[in-house]
């Protein structure tokens, strides 16, 4: 993630900008002379609901959530306790 450092003046003269460059994925912080005093991060992207993902299934589909998904998912996330070990180029 890229962390854009602007003064207030800059800020002021370009919101829209801020804001495309937020949207887009950037952290800005906003600096009078050296120092921070606004942050705006990057917003958390939307969430997807039950209904939206059962929408999203193929034709034909025979997946189905019964009382046992919460279940079967643990079971899915134990499995894969493993610590994450990115390459060093990520």
């Amino acid at each position: 993630m890229a962390v854009i450092h602007i003064s207030e003046d800059e800020a002021a003269r370009d919101l829209a900008g801020v804001m495309a460059r937020v949207y887009a994925g950037e952290e800005v912080i906003i600096e009078n002379g050296t120092l921070a005093v606004a942050m705006v991060p990057m917003p958390v992207p939307p969430r997807r609901s039950i209904a939206d993902c059962i929408a999203l299934l193929p034709e034909g589909s025979t997946a189905t959530i019964d009382e046992d998904f919460a279940k079967d998912v643990e079971a899915a996330i134990e499995a894969h306790r493993e610590p994450l070990n990115p390459p060093a180029w990520d």
